[in-house]
């Protein structure tokens, strides 16, 4: 007696049987666009080719599975977190990629390969220190330096530190101020934890700054804090 078994159904490949696996990507974008491919795919373009030992798709898989799917994890990874996961055929010039293809949205997320920013209100400061610093998993404070019209002269991270904190010298900050003939400027500082309540001593730097500007005749406009989850402005909230 003969058993007949069920046909079983073949998994959906996720391009063409005419295109090969290393093309399928590839074709897509030019035919579809990018929108139309998925962050596995993106990923399996930035990474290029295959490695010797894995095929890329295969490794775009299991870098996204290493962070849980979540691009927003993937952004925050530096060349040293991605070769930590050792997974086979990531190195460091692959790893390099993935950190500099991120590098590059931010920058044009922030608008700096384009015209001079202005920053005329806080939503539109917030809007370009956001995707500069919120990625990071640690605090970083950054200083704008503006003109008279409040364009952007001078951008600069001033300090890095822990989870919860970092040293600023305000003399830094201000000596950079009057290097760039700077009429006013915007501090900014991002909280990894996601909170957007300014801690007593965000205020009382807030205020020493101030202070010291002041005095040499620059207008600090405004201290805000970002995380992925939106900003907090002291100037909106009376607190300069």
């Amino acid at each position: 007696m003969q058993l007949l078994l069920p046909p079983q159904r073949r998994k959906k490949p996720d391009f063409p049987a005419k295109w090969g696996r290393d093309d399928g990507p590839r074709q897509k974008l030019k035919i579809n666009g990018p929108r139309e491919l998925s962050d596995r795919e993106l990923l399996c373009l930035i990474l290029g080719s295959n490695t010797s030992k894995k095929h890329v798709m295969d490794l775009s898989h299991e870098i996204l599975y290493k962070n849980e799917n979540d691009l927003n994890n993937l952004a925050r990874r530096s060349v040293q977190d991605l070769v930590k996961l050792k997974l086979v055929g990531l190195g460091a010039a692959k790893a390099s990629a993935i950190v500099a293809a991120f590098e590059l949205g931010r920058r044009h997320q922030a608008g700096l390969s384009g015209e001079r920013p202005v920053f005329k209100e806080a939503t539109a400061a917030a809007r370009f220190l956001q995707p500069l610093l919120s990625d990071h998993n640690y605090e970083v404070f950054a200083v704008l330096y503006l003109d008279q019209g409040n364009g952007l002269i001078h951008h600069e991270i001033v300090s890095e530190g822990g989870i919860t904190a970092t040293y600023v010298d305000p003399r830094r900050i201000l000596k950079r101020a009057l290097a760039e003939d700077a009429v006013s400027i915007i501090l900014s500082h991002n909280h990894p934890s996601g909170s957007l309540h300014p801690s007593q001593a965000d205020q009382s730097l807030t205020a020493e700054i101030a202070s010291g500007a002041k005095y040499l005749n620059i207008k600090l406009l405004d201290h805000i804090i970002v995380s992925r989850h939106g900003y907090f402005s002291f100037a909106n909230e009376g607190l300069l």
